[in-house]
C-alpha cells in the first residue's frame, strides 16, 4: 500500500529535514520513526483498564494499589 502525504508548513518541513540527518538523510524514515514513537507514547497513556471509564467494577474494600505478593494467607 502506497500513500503520499504532502507537508507544506515550513516549520514542519524544517524539522523533518533536521531529523532526517539522524536517519542518513531518509526523510520518510524520519517521519515513520516520529509516528511510531507518538503512537507508542499514546498506547502507554490513558486508562489502565480500557478506553471506557466505568467498564471495570471493583468490589468495595478492594485496594488495587496494595501489594498482593507480600500478603500471607
Amino acid at each position: 500500500m502506497t500513500s503520499v502525504v504532502t507537508i507544506n508548513r515550513p516549520d514542519v518541513v524544517s524539522l523533518i529535514e533536521q531529523a532526517a540527518r539522524l536517519t542518513g538523510g531518509n526523510q520518510t524514515e524520519a517521519v515513520a520513526l516520529a509516528m511510531r514513537r507518538l503512537l507508542a507514547q499514546e498506547d502507554r497513556s490513558g486508562s489502565l483498564f480500557g478506553a471506557h471509564p466505568g467498564t471495570v467494577r471493583v468490589r468495595e474494600g478492594v485496594d488495587l494499589t496494595a501489594p498482593i505478593l507480600d500478603t500471607i494467607r
